[in-house]
């Protein structure tokens, strides 16, 4: 995977620069320079290459771009944005309209974005390899590499002066599999980033300007992008970093030969400049993605499903005998900072009462599937109710990609693995299924079982678990409760009718269309499963919270008459039957409680649950309190 992997397919005829002292000589007496915002005038200081982007990006016709450092939701609503926003320290986007499309352009702007140093890659990693073969360095991190490949570029190549004595090397193409393999041990992968480079005469050689002592010279604009490439195509994920790196985005996709496409938070679908032309060339940029997670894909293994190294959830398929338009890949990006509940308080998805309503289940071991179709919201609604389970509690999560975050110090995280993953298997079949950890965990003696989803067999013993005490917290693929019961009791999972009862509550999550066309999650309900009725073979549940979408709103539909409330939490708090109403009052406290940590600032997913952990502490969540 590298450079040439993927081309940039512009939406715009770049503009012919005519004097490059306009953007290389003094900042400040550059025309556009004067032109921009006090805000994007910063920018291009500190990242000289934004001031390029600028100068072939047609103003006359566009207008310059708006400046932002972070983007809000309202936002969302602008008909023909044209704005420009940092996503870390080297790279911006620019979001572009597109007349003809409903998806607009994303528009990554990295150092190398402008300059073409393919020429001098074959070169530069000649001399970088030569050096590094003789290098003693302890770097083991991802980031102590990067600092040596920039220490290493640093001997090997100067910025050009203006009277700097240049001589003209005729650079061979000379890259053997020796070489490549030294650089390969030293960056412990095999994501060299870069292309065979094919044979070439001697005619049509690449001319390198060098010292007498044989560095290289490069402009300084040359020097950034060379620096920039080496780290991100061998050390990050290639032309994926500007899109890994920026927080505003849920989804990555490329479908095939064609453009990458991304989910956006506030821009909903857009589409990228970034784009496979070759199928061959995808091919090999999903390879080098598998190889680099250390899942290798093969035509006999052709799907893999795992995590990037930020936690992102991919998923891959390779070859067009079984993908027709080319191998194709998704990813699912997950936050640095997990979604609090407050953060999706804020984003319409629940409100305070409903919210109370769960935290009271939540730290009183109530069994909880959240459930909903494919990217409605369930692992982040899950991640972020684990909030409200109390700090002192022990944990054990189970997943087959790990996604789920948890704010506590006592939790087992445990990982599916695959067969023929990893080196050190136990099990005759060579995996380790989520139904063995299930089974593992139950001799854990944890407070609290968290499964990242149910899908098979794992199901029967989530609910064996149940019933010995043990509370399970899920996600589940099902768009209703009367769904949901029909796939627990249906092949592959086949729980006994009997056992579903051990299950206190199914809240319902869904992506759904607002009267302005957008796209929201919304948790759609809450569900208490009172139990199963043998004479009618039915399942008698209580709808608890409703979501109004006329209004937008939550109803407290099942208020007074909650069985989990009266019948299981009041019973464990010692509640006498005349007194079991006082549980709402403790409902209500605690959405009064979440409001006024909402107001004084605490809607961070660490600085939450510190708050509540200090509230816990001080006695005020006792009953009556």
């Amino acid at each position: 995977m590298g450079s040439l992997s993927a081309t940039v397919n512009l939406p715009f005829k770049p503009e012919v620069i005519k004097d490059d002292s306009d953007i290389y000589g003094d900042l400040e007496s550059s025309a556009l320079f004067k032109m921009l915002p006090a805000n994007a005038k910063e920018y291009v200081r500190t990242s000289p290459h934004l001031l390029e982007y600028l100068h072939v990006f047609p103003v006359n016709v566009y207008g310059i771009p708006l400046f932002l450092s972070e983007l809000k939701k309202d936002l969302r609503f602008m008909k023909n944005p044209n704005l420009i926003y940092p996503v870390n320290e080297t790279t911006f986007v620019h979001i572009l309209p597109d007349p003809d499309d409903v998806r607009n352009f994303y528009i990554p702007i990295e150092p190398s974005f402008l300059h073409s140093v393919n020429n001098l890659m074959p070169y530069i990693e000649t001399k970088l390899i030569d050096i590094i073969d003789g290098l003693e360095s302890n770097a083991r991190t991802d980031q102590e590499r990067a600092e040596v490949l920039k220490k290493v570029l640093a001997t090997i190549a100067i910025i050009k002066e203006k009277d700097t004595d240049i001589k003209l090397l005729t650079a061979g193409n000379k890259e053997t599999n020796d070489l490549k393999s030294k650089i390969v041990t030293f960056l412990k992968t095999d994501f060299t980033a870069q292309k065979k480079i094919k044979k070439q005469d001697s005619a049509s050689s690449s001319k390198i300007p060098v010292t007498p002592d044989g560095k290289v010279i490069l402009t300084p604009e040359e020097y950034r992008a060379i620096e920039y490439l080496l780290i991100r195509d061998k050390i990050d994920m290639g032309v994926l970093k500007p899109f890994l790196s920026d927080p505003y985005i849920e989804d990555i996709s490329c479908d095939g030969v064609g453009p990458i496409f991304i989910e956006h938070k506030i821009f909903r679908g857009l589409k990228s400049v970034i784009e496979f032309k070759v199928s061959s060339e995808l091919d090999e940029f999903v390879v080098k993605i598998a190889e680099r997670i250390k899942r290798p894909i093969t035509y006999r293994n052709p799907v893999v499903d795992s995590t990037l190294p930020d936690g992102s959830r991919i998923n891959i398929v390779y070859g067009t005998e079984i993908s027709r338009h080319g191998s194709n890949f998704t990813i699912r990006k997950v936050n640095e900072i997990p979604l609090s509940v407050l953060n999706i308080i804020e984003y319409g998805s629940l409100d305070y009462i409903s919210a109370a309503y769960i935290w009271l289940c939540v730290e009183y071991g109530m069994s909880i599937f959240v459930s909903g179709e494919t990217a409605s919201g369930k692992t982040t609604f899950l991640n972020a109710i684990t909030t409200f389970i109390p700090p002192e509690n022990k944990i054990v999560s189970i997943e087959d990609t790990p996604e789920l975050n948890l704010p506590h110090h006592n939790w087992v995280r445990e990982v599916a693995l695959a067969k023929g993953k990893g080196e050190s298997i136990v099990t005759s079949t060579g995996e380790v299924t989520m139904f063995d950890l299930l089974k593992s965990a139950l001799r854990q003696r944890p407070n609290q079982i968290l499964v990242g989803e149910i899908r098979g067999i794992e199901g029967s013993v989530a609910f064996s678990a149940m019933q010995t005490g043990h509370p399970v917290m899920t996600t589940f693929h099902a768009a209703s409760v009367e769904k949901l019961i029909q796939r627990l009791c249906g092949d592959p999972i086949n729980i006994p009718k009997t056992y579903v009862d051990n299950l206190n509550l199914i809240i319902l999550t869904s992506a759904v269309k607002r009267p302005d066309g957008q796209t929201v999650r919304r948790m759609t309900s809450i569900n208490e499963l009172v139990g199963y009725n043998a004479e009618t073979g039915g399942f008698t549940f209580v709808q608890m919270f409703a979501w109004d979408p006329l209004t937008d709103t939550f109803l407290w539909t099942g208020r007074g008459s909650s069985y989990v409330l009266e019948n299981k939490i009041a019973t464990i708090l010692g509640i006498p039957d005349n007194k079991k109403s006082e549980i709402y009052l403790e409902v209500e406290k605690r959405a009064k409680i979440l409001e006024r940590l909402h107001k004084a600032g605490y809607a961070n997913f660490w600085d939450l649950f510190h708050m509540i952990t200090k509230i816990k502490k001080q006695g005020l969540l006792t009953v009556g309190s």
